[in-house]
C-alpha cells in the first residue's frame, strides 16, 4: 500500500466526518438521534428556485460544459444583488467568479498565492477549511485567537511582526461560525487599514450575512472604503436559500485575486452546471420574502432554545445572526465531555475544540430541527448532569 502524503498526515480528522461516524454508531444501536450538529438547513429550498431548476435542467443547451468563470447572466445577477443588498458596485466581468459552493473557493484560494514558508492568519475557533487549505498549499496557518473577552474578534496588535512579514492571507468570517458573533463596518475599516499596511490579502467568508434577527443587517466587508484593494469576499446560496446540496456560491472583490482563483479553478474543475446557475439567478433576482420567512423560523427556534438553555443553567449569548448557538460548558467540563453528555441523551452537538483549541469550553448547537424536535431536545437536555 502506497503511503499517503505528509500534508495529509498533518490534517486533523475532519470534524463533521467524525460526527457523522458517531451518529451512525448510535443509530445502529437503535438510539433516536436529534441532530443539532452540522449546519445543514432542514427547511426546503423555496419552490420558485426549484421550478427554475426544473425548467433549466430540461434545456439541452445546459447539458454541455459551462464557462469556467460562470455564466455571464449569473455573474450579472450577483452584481445586481450586491448593489441592492450592500450598495457595492461590482464588475461582473472581472470582480465576480462562480464557485461550486463557497467552501470550494476558500479551499482553492491559497493555491493561488502561497508558497512553502508563507503563512496565513487563521481565526480560532473557526471553520476548519481555512487552516486545512493552507496546509494543502504547503504553507503554515497561524492562529488568531477569538476570545470571549475580546467579543470573539482577533486582536490585531497581538500578531508578532515576524509573523506579519510572512503572512500573505487573513481569513475572517462574520457573522461568525461557530460563535455567532457579529461586527459593524468600523471593524472592517480597521481590517482594511491593517491589511493595506501589512500587504495581506483579506478573505472574508460571508456565508451567514442574510440569516439575521432583531433588525440586525450584517455588513459586507466590501462596504469598507478600500476593501476591494486588499480583499475578496466569499458568499454562498447554501444558507440564505437553503441550497446546501446544490453547491453554488461566488467570490467577489479584488480583480487580481478573482483572476488568480479563476486560474486555479480552470486547471482543477470544469465549471458549475448551468441549470444550477439559472436557479441561482432566480434566487438572487427573485422575491426575497422567502429569506425573511426563513429568518422568522430560525428566530422562533433561537428564542425557544436560548430561553430553555439559560433556564437549565447554560451560559450563552443571544445571537443576532446565523442559526448557531455557542454554548459555554459548565466549569470543569471540556467541550468533548460536554458533547458526550449530550450524546448520552441522544442529542448531537459539535464540540468547540473541533473548531480549534480556542473553542474548548464550548459546544455549538445548530438550529436545524423543527420546533417539536427542539422541544424534545430540551426535555432530554434537562436530564444531563451538569
Amino acid at each position: 500500500m502506497i503511503e499517503v502524503s505528509e500534508r495529509l498526515k498533518r490534517l486533523p480528522p475532519y470534524l463533521f466526518k467524525e460526527i457523522d461516524r458517531k451518529k451512525e454508531e448510535l443509530r445502529a444501536k437503535g438510539v433516536d438521534i436529534i441532530d443539532l450538529g452540522v449546519g445543514d438547513p432542514d427547511i426546503p429550498t423555496p419552490s420558485h428556485i426549484v421550478d427554475a431548476m426544473s425548467e433549466a435542467i430540461r434545456d439541452v443547451k445546459n447539458h454541455r460544459y459551462p464557462a469556467y468563470e460562470g455564466m455571464k447572466e449569473f455573474r450579472e445577477a450577483v452584481a445586481r444583488w450586491y448593489k441592492r443588498r450592500f450598495g457595492v458596485e461590482l464588475d461582473p466581468e472581472t470582480e465576480v467568479l462562480a464557485l461550486i459552493g463557497s467552501k470550494e473557493g476558500i479551499a482553492h484560494l491559497p493555491l493561488a498565492f502561497l508558497n512553502p514558508g508563507d503563512m496565513t492568519l487563521v481565526p480560532s475557533p473557526a471553520y476548519p477549511v481555512y487552516g486545512i487549505s493552507t496546509i494543502f498549499a504547503g504553507a503554515e496557518p497561524v492562529v488568531m485567537p477569538l476570545l470571549k473577552e475580546n467579543d470573539f474578534r482577533p486582536t490585531l496588535s497581538d500578531i508578532p511582526q515576524d509573523i506579519l512579514k510572512k503572512a500573505k492571507i487573513m481569513f475572517l468570517n462574520y457573522p461568525n461560525n461557530p460563535t455567532s458573533t457579529c461586527v459593524d463596518l468600523d471593524f472592517f475599516k480597521e481590517i482594511v487599514d491593517f491589511a493595506s499596511k501589512n500587504r495581506i490579502l483579506v478573505c472574508h467568508d460571508a456565508a451567514y450575512t442574510e440569516i439575521s434577527f432583531d433588525g440586525y443587517s450584517a455588513p459586507s466587508f466590501l462596504q469598507a472604503e478600500g476593501a476591494k484593494e486588499v480583499g475578496i469576499e466569499f458568499h454562498s446560496l447554501s444558507k440564505t436559500y437553503n441550497m446546501t446540496g446544490w453547491r453554488i456560491g461566488f467570490a467577489v472583490g479584488n480583480s487580481n485575486a478573482i483572476d488568480a482563483l479563476g486560474r486555479v479553478k480552470s486547471n482543477i474543475d470544469s465549471g458549475l452546471f448551468q441549470a444550477i446557475q439559472i436557479a441561482a439567478i432566480a434566487a438572487l433576482d427573485g422575491d426575497q420574502s422567502c429569506v425573511s420567512e426563513i429568518c422568522s423560523i430560525y428566530k422562533e427556534r433561537r428564542d425557544l432554545m436560548v430561553n430553555a438553555l439559560k433556564e437549565i443553567g447554560f451560559d450563552l449569548i443571544i445571537p443576532k445572526a446565523t442559526f448557531y448557538l455557542w454554548i459555554g460548558t459548565p466549569k470543569g467540563l471540556d467541550s468533548q465531555e460536554m458533547t458526550k453528555r449530550f450524546l448520552d441523551v441522544g442529542v448531537v452537538v459539535t464540540p468547540g475544540i473541533g473548531f480549534g483549541k480556542e473553542g474548548d469550553g464550548y459546544v455549538r448547537m445548530a438550529l436545524t430541527q423543527g420546533i417539536d424536535r427542539l422541544k424534545e431536545a430540551v426535555e432530554r437536555i434537562e436530564r444531563i448532569a451538569l
